[in-house]
C-alpha cells in the first residue's frame, strides 16, 4: 500500500479492511473464538482490535513464513480448539456474512475435512484454479505457474477462504514443507495433502465473485470502495430510501436510514449517522456521527457529532461542530457555525453567525452577523439566551452572559451584562459626524474627490429649487393671481 498504515487497517466505508472481515465472522459464526494473526504493524493492529473486536485474540507471527505458518501459529495459541475452523484473509472486506454462514453449513453438512470457498471470475490470471472431476466434485487447486493450458482456461478460482476440521488441519500443518520458490509454508498444500490422503474436500462457490476480492494497492482498494458503495446504496434504495444519484453518494455500513428519507447528490454519510423518516439530506453534504430527525432538511452542510431535531432546517453552507443540538423546527441558516450549542424548538439563527457554547431558548431569533464570544483567552464560557427573545444584527455576546425571556438587544450592541426578561439591551456609543474630515485628513484621495463632487451636486440641487420657484411666478397668466402663502412658507 506504500503507507505507514498496515494494509488491513485502511478504511473502507465505515470499517477497516479487517474490521469488515471481523464483522462478517461475528454476524455469521455467533460466539466462536476469533484469533487474529498479526505481523507488520502489529501494535497498531492490536490497538485497533481492542477497540472494534475486544474478544478477538491477537497472535504474533514474528517472522512471516507463509499462510500455512500463520495458521499453525494460531492453532498453537489455541491448543484446545476442536471442531470447525474457519480461515480467512484479513483483506477481503466484501465477504458477506450470509456467504460465510453458507460456507460453514456446506462444510458441516457434508462432513468434509476441508471446504474451499471458490468464485467464478471473468479473468483468472495469476490465481489458483479449482479443478473438478467429471462428477463436478473438487479434485485439486492448481497454481497458474503449474497449470496446463486447459487448466488455465478454468475461471473458477481459489478465494483463499477455507473451513477445516481442526484435527485434520493440525495433522497436515505439522507436515508442511518450505521446499518451494518462496521458502514458505503454503496453506494450499494442506488441501493437496488432505486430498492425497483421500479425505473429503468440498468446493463451495460464492454467489458473487466480488465477495472474494482483496486489495494489494490503493487502486484496488478504490475499486473495492466503489463496489461496496453500490452494494450499500442498492440495499437502502430497496428498503425505501430515495438516493437521487447513487454514483456520488457514499454511505458507511454503520449508517442507518429510515424509509422515505431523501439523499441528494454528492452526499457523504459516515460513522454512526442516522437519518429519520422523510428527512432530506444534501446536496453537497457531509454528516459524521449525526442524528437527523424525521422531516428535517440539511442542505450543503458539514456536521460532526450533532443532533438535528425533527422538522429542523440547516444550511445552506452551515457548519455544525460537536455538541450541537437543534430542537424541533429550529433553524440554522446560511454561513452559520455552531459548537456545543443548543437551540430550543422553533429557535432561529438565520445567517452569518457564530454560536459557540450557548443555549438559545424556544422561539428566539438571533440577528444576522452575531458572534457568541465564548473564549476569554484561558477557558471557554457559556451564554444563555432565553425563550422568545429577539437579538439585533451585529451583536456580540461576551460570555458568560444571560439574556432573559422575551428580551430584545439593539443592533450593533456588545452585550457584556445580563439583560433582564422583557428589557432592551443597548450597548453602543452615540453617533457623531465630523464634517469635512476627509477633505482635511485625506486630501487628494478618491474619497476626497467623491465628497467634493457630492457637495457640488447638493449645491446645484439647492439652486434649481430657487430657479423653479421663480419660473412658477413667471408663468402666471393674464388675469391670474399667483397664490402664495406667508413668506416663511414660500
Amino acid at each position: 500500500m506504500k503507507s505507514a498504515v498496515p494494509k488491513v487497517l485502511h478504511p473502507l466505508l465505515g470499517r477497516t479492511l479487517v474490521g469488515h472481515v471481523l464483522a462478517a465472522t461475528q454476524e455469521s459464526l455467533g460466539g466462536g473464538a476469533v484469533t487474529v494473526v498479526v505481523g507488520h504493524g502489529g501494535d497498531q493492529v492490536r490497538d485497533h482490535l481492542a477497540r472494534v473486536a475486544p474478544d478477538a485474540v491477537p497472535v504474533t507471527q514474528a517472522e512471516q513464513r507463509g499462510t500455512g505458518h500463520a495458521v499453525r501459529i494460531a492453532l498453537e495459541a489455541t491448543p484446545d480448539l476442536i471442531g470447525t475452523v474457519v480461515v480467512l484473509n484479513g483483506d477481503i472486506p466484501l465477504l458477506r456474512a450470509e456467504t460465510l454462514a453458507a460456507l460453514v453449513h456446506t462444510h458441516e453438512s457434508t462432513k468434509a475435512s476441508a471446504t474451499v470457498l471458490t468464485a467464478e471470475v471473468p479473468d483468472p490470471t495469476g490465481l489458483g484454479r479449482i479443478v473438478r472431476n467429471r462428477g463436478g466434485e473438487f479434485a485439486a487447486i492448481v497454481e497458474e505457474r503449474d497449470a496446463t493450458p486447459e487448466q488455465r482456461a478454468i475461471r473458477e478460482i481459489n478465494s483463499g477462504a477455507y473451513v477445516f476440521e481442526a484435527a485434520a488441519l493440525r495433522e497436515m500443518l505439522g507436515k508442511l514443507s518450505t521446499d518451494n520458490d518462496q521458502g514458505e509454508e503454503y496453506l494450499t498444500d494442506v488441501i493437496g495433502m488432505l486430498a492425497a490422503a483421500g479425505a473429503p474436500i468440498v468446493a463451495h462457490r460464492a454467489p458473487d465473485a466480488t465477495e472474494t476480492l482483496g486489495a494489494n494497492d490503493r487502486a484496488e482498494l478504490a475499486g473495492l470502495r466503489a463496489i461496496m458503495r453500490d452494494r450499500i446504496n442498492d440495499g437502502w434504495m430497496r428498503a425505501g430510501v430515495a438516493i437521487i444519484d447513487p454514483a456520488t453518494t457514499w454511505i458507511d455500513v454503520t449508517v442507518s436510514l429510515s424509509r422515505d428519507a431523501v439523499v441528494e447528490p454528492n452526499t457523504h454519510l459516515r460513522g454512526a449517522t442516522s437519518i429519520g423518516e422523510g428527512a432530506v439530506v444534501g446536496p453537497d453534504t457531509s454528516l459524521i456521527d449525526v442524528v437527523v430527525g424525521e422531516g428535517a432538511s440539511v442542505v450543503r452542510t458539514h456536521a460532526v457529532s450533532s443532533e438535528i431535531g425533527p422538522d429542523a432546517s440547516v444550511g445552506p453552507f452551515a457548519y455544525l461542530r460537536p455538541g450541537t443540538r437543534l430542537g424541533r423546527k429550529s433553524k440554522i441558516g446560511t454561513f452559520v457555525e455552531t459548537k456545543a450549542a443548543s437551540l430550543g424548538e422553533g429557535a432561529k439563527v438565520p445567517h452569518l453567525s457564530y454560536v459557540g457554547d450557548a443555549e438559545i431558548g424556544e422561539g428566539t431569533n438571533i440577528g444576522a452577523a452575531t458572534v457568541f464570544v465564548n473564549y476569554d483567552g484561558i477557558k471557554k464560557q457559556r451564554s444563555v439566551i432565553g425563550a422568545h427573545a429577539r437579538t439585533g444584527a451585529d451583536n456580540m455576546f461576551v460570555a458568560p452572559v444571560h439574556v432573559g425571556d422575551g428580551a430584545y438587544t439593539a443592533a450593533g450592541s456588545v452585550i457584556v451584562k445580563d439583560v433582564p426578561p422583557g428589557a432592551l439591551g443597548v450597548s453602543r456609543a452615540n453617533q457623531r459626524n465630523i464634517e469635512g474630515w476627509v477633505e482635511r485628513k485625506r486630501p487628494g484621495t478618491a474619497s476626497a474627490a467623491a465628497a467634493a463632487a457630492a457637495a457640488t451636486v447638493d449645491a446645484a440641487d439647492a439652486d434649481s429649487v430657487i430657479v423653479f420657484r421663480e419660473r412658477e411666478e413667471d408663468h402666471v397668466g393674464p388675469g391670474q393671481v399667483a397664490e402664495s402663502g406667508p413668506p416663511d412658507q414660500q
